[in-house]
């Protein structure tokens, strides 16, 4: 396996990772504002005697746990009031991709959370796309989040709403919120729908509940990939069935440190999960709310966990043979990455 030595790690991984091309799977439009970006919004809206600086405004995105990260991730978003204000988020978030050799990325958006704004989810959509498409070099498709908090119901509206407007990338929808206060189980018609419509599914579950909640997803709702899993090595037998199904995992390591899902990333399973033969991906999850990026990511990897480098390329593969890409885009996304100047592996 390719390695480097110890003392070179810092400087020379980071400059690899840095122009290795990369793919994330799981990644919240609302999550991944870049700090100067939403520092701007607020100051678009009068700003806020809570964060008088943009230095207030990072320590204010930190969190004593994953309710009091839902409660900031609110407030965040009642920075977000107009079209014009996702097409800017989109733009800049983009933008963020690309500088980091981000060449794919599935991004989730949360129509519901901004009905009362009186934003129509299909006109938020095109706002989305419009920002996105102002940034070349990166491709991106949505993940409607069905927000298990608004209840079944409004999850039933808000993917007839995406149906509607899936001519603007949307290629699947995901389920994120307040894990430990909805399950999974109640949105199970609303997944078979979901499929019949020709949508891919994934859910968050094992963030912020136990290991119930992932076999819920997987048995209830079907996925076709688990957004974090974190707890899922609770019950041996659903891994096993999560190896024997080849479920996808978007993990986000730093992201279950930040909201205290886990108390510190040694303790985070994805070494675990990878020497059981799982299908990990990595991610970041809402970057801008935890100030971390994807080679921070794997970087951790290699110096924590001892990943080689052949297995952070192979983590990489597994995102994009995980990906929903439409089938009729051509070429393949393997033969645009293993054609990269930055795939090769350093001397």
């Amino acid at each position: 396996m390719n390695s480097l030595p110890k003392r070179t790690h810092g400087q020379k991984l980071r400059r690899w990772l840095n122009f290795l091309p990369k793919a994330e799977l799981h990644l919240h439009l609302e999550g991944a504002i870049p700090l100067n970006a939403l520092w701007s919004l607020i100051q678009k809206y009068g700003g806020d005697p809570s964060v008088p600086t943009e230095l207030h405004l990072r320590q204010r995105l930190t969190y004593a746990d994953f309710p009091d990260f839902i409660e900031t991730w609110i407030w965040k978003n009642s920075f977000l009031r107009t079209y014009d204000d996702f097409t800017f988020i989109a733009e800049k978030v983009a933008h963020d991709l690309f500088k980091q050799n981000i060449l794919y990325a599935e991004l989730f958006f949360s129509p519901s959370r901004f009905a009362d704004r009186g934003l129509e989810p299909a006109e938020l959509a095109a706002a989305i796309r419009k920002g996105l498409d102002k940034i070349s070099g990166c491709e991106i498709w949505l993940i409607a989040d069905l927000v298990r908090d608004h209840g079944p119901s409004q999850a039933a509206l808000t993917l007839n709403e995406a149906a509607a407007a899936r001519h603007h990338g949307i290629v699947g929808i995901g389920m994120g919120g307040s894990e430990h206060r909805f399950p999974p189980e109640p949105f199970a018609e609303v997944y078979a729908e979901a499929r019949r419509l020709g949508f891919k599914t994934s859910a968050h579950a094992g963030e912020a509940s136990g290991s119930d909640s992932v076999r819920s997803a997987v048995v209830s709702l079907q996925v076709d990939r688990l957004g974090h899993a974190t707890r899922a090595e609770e019950d041996p037998a659903l891994l096993k069935l999560l190896n024997e199904q080849r479920t996808p995992l978007e993990l986000c390591p730093l992201s279950n440190v930040a909201t205290g899902a886990i108390k510190s990333l040694v303790e985070h399973p994805v070494r675990r999960y990878w020497d059981q033969g799982l299908l990990v991906t990595i991610n970041t999850d809402d970057p801008g709310m935890f100030h971390n990026k994807l080679v921070d990511e794997y970087v951790q990897l290699v110096e924590i966990f001892h990943f080689e480098l052949d297995e952070i390329r192979r983590l990489i593969l597994n995102a994009l043979e995980s990906s929903w890409r439409p089938e009729m885009m051509s070429p393949t996304l393997p033969e645009i990455f293993s054609n990269h100047p930055g795939w090769q592996l350093p001397n």
